[in-house]
């Protein structure tokens, strides 16, 4: 089997919405190289995103991170669900890794701090998290949507200060 074909042919199934034929084809990858850290990151992906089975997931974004420390996509992915299960010491500690791992973009550590406080309505915090992530984008477009964060966070915070 070529791993690489096959996780591209797997890839093109989840964009045609065949989630069963991409779930079969991730585990017979990984069945042939359990280290394989994209199949692990993609696997986890659809176990949460189209099975709702949080646990598999979980366990497939962490193989993934073991077999490739450096393979980001995993990082975003288990922010993402530990942010969802409401697990916010872990994420915090998570996003500390993440900021020492050169291949993971740091303005996105910085908005998905800002995410954290949100959520927790700290939002003095998470505007200045969304700021430090404008201060080290280089994407114009990334910058609109921080833009925006800020401004729904000052919103928020007027509410708050009206209670």
């Amino acid at each position: 089997m070529n791993i690489e074909e096959t996780y591209l042919e797997a890839e093109a199934d989840i964009k045609n919405n065949a989630y069963v034929e991409a779930y079969r084809k991730y585990e017979s990858i990984l069945y042939e190289e359990p280290n394989y850290a994209p199949a692990h990151n993609s696997m986890g992906w659809l176990l949460k995103n189209q099975f709702d089975d949080m646990e598999k997931a979980e366990n497939h974004f962490l193989a993934a991170m073991k077999a490739n420390p450096l393979y980001p996509h995993p990082y975003f992915h288990y922010a993402v669900l530990l942010t969802d299960m409401e697990r916010y010491k872990e994420l915090e500690k998570h996003l500390d890794k993440c900021q020492k791992i050169a291949t993971i973009e740091k303005s996105w550590v910085h908005a998905r701090r800002g995410i954290l406080n949100e959520l927790q309505m700290q939002f003095e915090e998470a505007i200045k998290n969304y700021e430090s992530a404008i201060r080290i984008t280089l994407s114009d477009e990334k910058i609109k949507d921080y833009k925006a964060d800020i401004e729904r966070c000052k919103m928020k915070l007027e509410l708050k200060q009206e209670n």
